[in-house]
């Protein structure tokens, strides 16, 4: 299974920006599907979580911000993030996993590349 994933970039504090996550090999429609951001020197967290059947989970910080979502037609899942702030500053990370939806990362199987996601004041 891979996992790719893309959309970071520099922007502005109060901006929105959508990352993607393409998964090939698998069966996309079985996995529970996350995002975690990590920041230099910590653990990586948990942002978002939605399971096989479209159920969402969200960390305190993220909701009323974010919302995931999925296409199991299209084996994608995106983080759609808005009123962004500097603090969400991050290496955005997609991840999945087979068996059980979890907010630690340690539970995931499989991971995406990341990509940097800058908030600037």
């Amino acid at each position: 299974v891979q996992l790719q994933a893309s959309g970071g970039g520099l922007v502005l504090a109060g901006d929105s920006l959508t990352l993607t996550c393409s998964v090939s090999g698998g069966s996309f429609r079985d996995y529970q599907m996350a995002w975690f951001r990590q920041t230099p020197g910590s653990e990586r967290k948990f942002v978002a979580a939605i399971s096989w059947g479209g159920t969402t989970y969200y960390a305190d910080s993220a909701k009323g911000r974010f919302a995931i979502s999925r296409d199991n037609a299209q084996n994608t899942v995106w983080l759609q993030m808005n009123s962004l702030k500097p603090e969400d500053t991050a290496v955005y990370y997609c991840a999945a996993d087979g068996t059980l939806i979890s907010y630690n990362s340690k539970d995931y199987d499989y991971w995406g590349q990341g990509t940097q996601v800058t908030v600037s004041s």
